[in-house]
């Protein structure tokens, strides 16, 4: 069964509508994600955190700060792309999203890739590359593979969280996103080059 292809305004009506876990009871604010709708780049994390649930916006704490980075160092502004993750709303204490509701939530986030269509996903940390890819492979042995899902080039990258806790992972980050830069450099010439012949 093909899904609608439903613009992010109205996408966003359903989800901040959304009680399908027990998860809506305790969000202040719904954060559906934000870029660009158009964005070559989708860039997926697995859930808010205090700061995200509190302002409704993805990646606002220090992992915010160095997602900033690690665009500046792949080429891309915030702006450019599309942020989002596979739960809309915030876990407790941010414990780790449940298989129940990433099922609930799923919908939205396919909804959202149907929409954005974009070239290149980029999915940090286990549950956004486990989900996407439909895995359960983890994070350390795909980080820095190119993986496809149906017609998207999946590229799966740590979460920055994780290189805020273990320096060592802050270089591997840098180094994927330069690589997730020329990757969507190329991608774009190859289908401007596509449209040209068209």
């Amino acid at each position: 069964m093909s899904l609608p292809v439903l613009s992010l305004d109205e996408i966003r009506n359903q989800v901040e509508q959304c009680q399908a876990c027990p998860l809506w009871e305790g969000r202040t604010h719904v954060v559906f994600g934000e870029g660009d709708p158009h964005a070559r780049v989708l860039i997926v994390g697995e859930a808010p955190g205090k700061n995200e649930d509190l302002q409704g916006k993805p990646f606002v704490g220090a992992a915010g700060k160095f997602l900033d980075e690690l665009l500046e160092a792949a080429g891309l502004k915030r702006e450019e792309v599309f942020i989002a993750n596979v739960l809309k709303c915030r876990p407790p204490s941010n414990r780790n999203p449940q298989a129940h509701e990433i099922q609930a939530c799923a919908p939205f986030l396919r909804l959202q890739t149907k929409s954005i269509d974009p070239l290149v996903i980029v999915t940090m940390g286990n549950f956004a590359t486990q989900f996407i890819l439909k895995t359960g492979v983890g994070i350390t042995h795909l980080r820095g593979t190119v993986q496809q899902a149906g017609k998207f080039t999946v590229l799966p990258v740590y979460h920055p969280a994780a290189a805020i806790y273990d320096r060592s992972k802050r270089e591997v980050l840098l180094a994927d996103f330069q690589q997730i830069g020329s990757m969507v450099r190329d991608r774009m010439a190859q289908s401007s080059d596509i449209q040209a012949l068209d």
